[in-house]
């Protein structure tokens, strides 16, 4: 399914080419890969990837996002083709993030809601599968702080207040993430609170460079629904920042939480996977990057039920639904944005 299909390319000094309607990617002048433009939603490059002029053209041309990540997944840069989508939407978009402060403010609470709620699933989750009882009571109090925070929502009367909750939510998340890493490796994985740019240990590293995949395919989505990436509600607006994507990324921060301990505690990431550079900044090495990427594609195939649908989807797909959602709320046609919880 082309929604589905992004195409990552993590080889440095690689270069991709135009090759009739086929991108071709290159390394040392040998050709590595070559992919049917029309299968493609997004090229994603990590590093120092060229890409030919012909291709941006045909990219930009065909609605193929070409994004351009460092090699720790931050981003620098993104082409597309004339801006799509709903005029009358955005319209309604701006309308609500800068005159309606009820309704962006209902909307950056479901929001949280949605992420703290998943959060501590994967809390709860961990605490049934503790193998020792002092772990499993920490983990259990931790869940009940996320639930206690989810409560305290509704009286957040203001976007700062809201954004003290989350926030509070989030340390008390990340304080028992830890618990969650097999004991054996906990060592190598630690998490030191959640650093980023730099990030400072081996799992915000992993953390950082699977928020960043999902973050693409976040800000895709908004665009698929016609919705302007760049105005949210619980992110202020800021030159150069995709708020609308951010606000929508939250409810799925969890998901990639969980594949990292997955690839952490199943050992299919090692401490040698990652680099420490000078002034303490830590990345994946480049075949890490290729196997976090294969687990990323893979886990959006998993196939999950959405309270409002009557079939299961795959992940993959749960942000595009989740931005229509969005959009039928920004429209007025529903009163409540509704988060995608984990089951």
């Amino acid at each position: 399914m082309r929604l589905l299909n992004s195409l990552y390319v993590t080889l440095p000094d690689s270069r991709l080419r135009l090759d009739n309607d086929t991108l071709r990617v290159e390394v040392d002048q040998e050709t590595k890969l070559r992919v049917p433009l029309h299968h493609l939603q997004a090229v994603v490059c990590f590093g120092h990837v060229a890409v030919s002029t012909p291709l941006m053209h045909r990219l930009a041309g065909g609605g193929i996002a070409l994004v351009l990540l460092d090699t720790n997944g931050r981003f620098m840069a993104r082409l597309e083709g004339a801006t799509t989508g709903n005029v009358l939407l955005r319209q309604s978009q701006h309308r609500l993030a800068k005159d309606d402060e009820p309704r962006a403010l209902a909307l950056a609470r479901a929001v949280v809601a949605g992420k703290i709620k998943n959060q501590r699933h994967v809390l709860l989750r961990g605490a049934r599968e503790a193998k020792e009882g002092s772990e499993q009571t920490l983990l259990d109090r931790a869940g009940k702080d996320l639930a206690a925070s989810v409560r305290a929502l509704p009286e957040a009367s203001t976007l700062d207040v809201l954004r003290g909750v989350e926030g509070e939510a989030a340390r008390t998340y990340f304080s028992a993430l830890n618990l969650l890493v097999r004991a054996d490796r906990r060592e190598a994985f630690a998490l030191v609170g959640r650093t980023r740019r730099p990030p400072r240990d081996r799992m915000n590293a992993l953390l950082s460079f699977l928020y960043a995949m999902w973050m693409n395919d976040c800000r895709s989505a908004c665009e698929a629904a016609g919705l302007d990436p760049q105005v949210g509600t619980l992110h202020a607006l800021r030159p150069g920042r995709a708020a609308l994507a951010l606000d929508l990324m939250e409810e799925f921060r969890p998901f990639a939480d969980r594949l990292a301990l997955s690839l952490v505690n199943r050992a299919q990431l090692g401490a040698d996977d990652f680099d420490v550079r000078e002034g303490g900044a830590v990345g994946l090495r480049e075949e890490a990057r290729k196997a976090v990427v294969v687990a990323y594609q893979e886990r959006k195939q998993d196939a999950l039920s959405h309270p409002l649908l009557s079939e299961t989807l795959p992940l993959g797909l749960v942000p595009l639904v989740q931005a229509r959602l969005m959009a039928r709320c920004i429209r007025g046609d529903s009163e409540t944005y509704l988060p995608f919880s984990a089951k």
